[in-house]
């Protein structure tokens, strides 16, 4: 059913410059909340689909869950005390989205079923031109709130489209397919494989995983909510912070550990993979040969379980050919299979994917990241202006969630609008300096930690460059972001009889 949705508006004296926003996930709804929190509702939030929920909407594999305490994963400002368990699946995390979105009356402003593919800059305006399809619009300020995981990668094998059976992305499971009593093969042994392989191992004859390096498991503490703890949590709303902050510094801790010594999470690791598996063989092929951290963690309960039993399977030889029947690995030896589930994860480091986007003097997007995507806070890249991201370059995190990081960047993107309006700008565009230096420091972190120990992971491009990570304590992200230093910036100023935001401009002095 198609709702009626706010377009922006060009920026004008009572309602501000006119936000467009990308995506209706987690990063997309904190910035309109944040926006609608100092009174600004001239934003559209342009979303792909037909929902909102962004990775939480299209990842419905069994048992998709967050592997982060809900008390940290869900906005510090409308924490519910009706949660169940301390570890939630990816439905329930959804139904949160939804209903914020319905609180804090978003679903005017959303626009379904509108990918973005193109954005330039019109310097003399101060407006961007967004482009979906044969659609076009405008708005004074973009805030691209796509993510990192939405972008399924298909591995490159021969012979993949031959297969004769059933297969599928993890990303886009198909439900309709009985799996009971089915061969079947996964290929990929990371994050989501990690959560679903246990769950079809419970229906399938057999499960083989074939798998280009092994990932380090630790157990999860899950477990249910007792009633006086939900009791006390809805009667004492205050009580779930403390949760959150020592959810918090807990993940803090376990960054320093990222980059002291990682002997602590290997022992737990293999003492939980000796608890179930016997077989020598299968142990070698399941212990990493790289340091905790430099590939994501993972957390489960039953992925050790799963991988004891018998008629669960771990190939390491590379692939050769998907064939009609199944899989020959490069020793020559075929398998046959019924369904092929690929586990393949997500291309992360082409970050707004498809999306052309053009700043200043026409200035492409993918010409400036031509070595490796960077921004100054991950937020904000030279020659764009009025252009600002979420979870952007170098703000993925190993050790914490997201959601803070997402709430620093939302709450400097608002200060940001609020500055455009207050003193009449037409845009404001980060100095080259300004960014060169935020990327430094963030190199230069990331090359003392394990993210860059060696192994291959997708925190990094093919150079080798990290493009993804934050490495460094959550706190100073936030303390660096808290309000943005306006003497980074060039700021344009509208003509003192500019109104609209056609008018043109000149340069002024960036000031506090």
């Amino acid at each position: 059913m198609a709702l009626a949705y706010d377009a922006p508006a060009r920026s004008d004296a009572a309602e501000g410059p006119g936000v467009a926003i990308l995506g209706a996930g987690v990063a997309g709804i904190c910035t309109a909340i944040k926006l609608k929190a100092k009174g600004f509702t001239n934003f559209t939030i342009y979303e792909k689909a037909s929902e909102i929920g962004g990775t939480w909407r299209d990842n419905t594999y069994p048992g998709c869950s967050c592997d982060v305490p809900l008390h940290m994963y869900q906005f510090s400002f409308d924490m519910r005390p009706d949660w169940t368990k301390k570890f939630v699946f990816s439905a329930d995390i959804k139904a949160y989205l939804e209903s914020v979105v319905d609180k804090y009356g978003l679903r005017s402003h959303i626009r379904f079923n509108t990918e973005i593919d193109d954005a330039r800059f019109d310097e003399q305006t101060g407006l961007w031109t967004l482009k979906s399809g044969n659609e076009t619009f405008e708005a004074n300020v973009v805030a691209a709130g796509t993510g990192q995981l939405h972008r399924p990668v298909w591995p490159n094998i021969k012979g993949r489209d031959s297969f004769a059976g059933d297969s599928w992305h993890s990303a886009q499971w198909n439900h309709s397919v009985d799996l009971k009593g089915k061969r079947i093969a996964v290929i990929g042994n990371g994050a989501s494989a990690i959560q679903f392989v246990p769950e079809i191992a419970k229906e399938a004859a057999s499960v083989t995983i074939f798998q280009r390096s092994a990932s380090w498991v630790l157990p999860r503490p899950q477990r249910e909510f007792y009633g006086w703890e939900r009791a006390i949590y809805k009667a004492l709303p205050w009580t779930m912070n403390i949760q959150r902050w020592k959810i918090y510094w807990f993940g803090e801790l376990l960054f320093r550990t990222f980059h002291t010594s990682g002997d602590a999470l290997k022992k737990m690791g293999i003492d939980e993979m000796e608890l179930y598996v016997s077989d020598p063989e299968k142990k070698r092929k399941l212990t990493p040969d790289y340091e905790p951290g430099c590939k994501r963690v993972l957390f489960a309960n039953d992925w050790w379980p799963t991988m004891g039993m018998d008629h669960v399977d771990v190939v390491t030889e590379s692939i050769e050919e998907i064939v009609p029947t199944g899989v020959r690995t490069v020793d020559g030896k075929s398998r046959d299979f019924d369904i092929v589930v690929y586990g393949t994860g997500f291309d992360t480091t082409h970050f707004l994917g498809p999306m052309n986007l053009k700043g200043l003097a026409g200035r492409d997007l993918k010409d400036a990241w031509k070595t490796g995507a960077e921004a100054h806070h991950g937020m904000t890249v030279s020659g764009f202006p009025n252009f600002f991201m979420l979870y952007g370059p170098n703000t993925n995190l190993g050790h914490n969630s997201i959601i803070f990081m997402i709430e620093c960047q939302a709450n400097y993107i608002a200060q940001c609008v609020e500055k455009l309006k207050k003193d009449n700008l037409l845009y404001m565009d980060v100095k080259p300096e300004a960014q060169r230096a935020s990327n430094e420091a963030v190199q230069a972190d990331n090359a003392n930690s394990v993210f860059a120990s060696g192994c291959t992971s997708w925190y990094k491009t093919e150079s080798g460059k990290v493009t993804n990570n934050w490495a460094n304590y959550t706190f100073k992200y936030w303390w660096r972001t808290r309000r943005p230093d306006f003497a980074e910036f060039n700021l344009r100023a509208r003509t003192a009889s500019a109104q609209g935001a056609g008018a043109s401009g000149m340069q002024v002095a960036a000031a506090q």
